[in-house]
């Protein structure tokens, strides 16, 4: 029988391979990590017989109150962000930068859970001693008494530990730390990390736990490891930070158990995490000056609304072509306004730099708020102040039309509870109870606001 001889060259960090020798790798950029691997290959290979994977009838499982139950940390801006609680089973990575305060709110986490019946917990770490984790606790006032520590990087060891234990929630800190006997690379490489991830995912499936990876990320967000991960965990949360504030915002990009459209607000102190109750006033201005070009809008992270407030300062350009800054917006729809507000309602800005600003560092990708944009714009660029009391919701069209925006009604009832007295709408039919509403067609009547 024929037989083939390949020859190719296998990175020791990442795995890659390569049918040239390079003195580094394509994939990670390691220098000196490629070794040759010979693999024999025979024509027509013998088959390999192997039984058949066991089938269940969907219908034939019945419903159990116990398959819907979520842990509840009773930290309602976590529970918001996982989709009502941890769900027994799942895999969940929590990603940030260095000195964000992962281990902060893990712990917090496990401190919730903890007080709630017989609840045992499993805290690993690879990256900190047991010390130190017990001054952090007792800096947190945490009380651990349920919590039970393994100091030790062997993903094998860990997983016989959750295994035997079988706790209410098991912690890894971080999966960067942590490296799998069966992978002969250092820990934190690309195949360390998908290795243990796969056996944390097999262990938390199979005995119904739920255990939480820490990720490291850099300031860049662009590190390989957790990034690899998104597709084999069943929820990925961020926890970022707010730059001129101790604010930290927890959102979800992958959920397969909830939305992944909420948004948790903290509040870093020295006693940990603080959650915001009312989020709409740290994206307000406490002042009560009134200045141009500032507008306070509204809009939805997932199901809360909360008010904004929009900043722009319009300026003679200096130089032959005009700037246009957003900071919070996106750029392309910034220009996108100013072109419709040249053309639609009279307003000429093409010798005027338009800079664009989201008070609180927030990031917003929502039409609703374009109308506040514009409104912005204008009253910097005639020097017009708007009243603090109002709020402006509206879509803006090409052809300079106001349309309406989903879930106005709710958005209204936020303002009247902050007690927002005025409303500048598109015209549909929606009512209030103690908010003026001013309903207007297109971007000229807006103009005649100042008039």
């Amino acid at each position: 029988m024929a037989q083939k001889i390949q020859t190719v060259y296998v990175c020791s960090n990442c795995d890659a391979q390569s049918p040239k020798w390079s003195g580094r790798c394509l994939e990670c950029g390691a220098w000196g990590t490629l070794k040759t691997q010979t693999i024999d290959q025979k024509e027509n290979a013998k088959k390999i017989d192997v039984p058949a994977a066991a089938t269940t009838n969907l219908a034939s499982i019945g419903q159990n109150s116990q398959d819907y139950y979520r842990l509840q940390t009773n930290i309602k801006e976590i529970d918001r962000v996982l989709g009502g609680g941890i769900l027994p089973g799942s895999l969940i990575l929590l990603s940030g930068e260095p000195g964000i305060g992962k281990s902060t709110i893990v712990a917090q986490i496990a401190d919730a859970i903890s007080r709630e019946g017989d609840n045992q917990l499993i805290y690993a770490s690879g990256e900190e001693s047991i010390q130190q984790i017990k001054n952090r606790f007792d800096r947190l006032k945490i009380n651990a008494e349920k919590i039970n520590f393994i100091s030790d990087n062997n993903t094998e060891k860990i997983v016989a530990a959750v295994s035997k234990m079988k706790p209410s929630l098991a912690i890894i800190d971080s999966i960067q730390t942590v490296y799998s006997s069966a992978v002969p690379s250092e820990p934190g490489s690309i195949g360390q990390i998908r290795a243990s991830t796969v056996n944390f995912l097999e262990i938390a499936k199979k005995q119904n736990i739920p255990i939480i990876l820490i990720g490291h990320i850099t300031k860049d967000g662009v590190v390989a490891g957790p990034k690899s991960l998104e597709h084999i965990v069943d929820t990925v949360i961020y926890l970022e930070a707010e730059k001129n504030h101790d604010y930290r915002m927890l959102r979800a990009t992958k959920n397969r158990f909830g939305s992944i459209d909420e948004l948790g607000i903290f509040e870093m102190t020295s006693a940990g995490f603080k959650e915001i109750s009312n989020p709409s006033l740290i994206f307000i201005e406490s002042g009560t000056e009134k200045i141009s070009g500032s507008v306070i809008s509204c809009i939805m992270q997932g199901t809360r609304p909360f008010l904004v407030e929009i900043q722009s300062l319009v300026t003679k350009t200096v130089f032959g072509y005009p700037q246009r800054k957003a900071s919070g917006f996106d750029l392309n729809r910034l220009q996108v306004l100013i072109a419709v507000l040249t053309k639609r309602a009279g307003i000429n800005l093409t010798n005027q730099d338009v800079i664009l600003n989201v008070v609180g560092g927030l990031k917003i990708n929502d039409p609703s708020i374009d109308l506040a944009v514009c409104l912005a714009i204008a009253s910097s660029l005639l020097n017009q102040t708007i009243d603090r009391k109002t709020i402006v919701l509206g879509e803006v069209g090409l052809g300079g039309e106001i349309r309406n925006v989903s879930k106005l009604e709710q958005k209204l009832k936020e303002a009247e509870k902050l007690g927002f007295t005025k409303a500048i709408i598109p015209d549909c039919n929606v009512k209030a109870k103690t908010i003026k509403l001013t309903k207007i067609k297109n971007l000229k009547e807006l103009i005649k606001y100042f008039s």
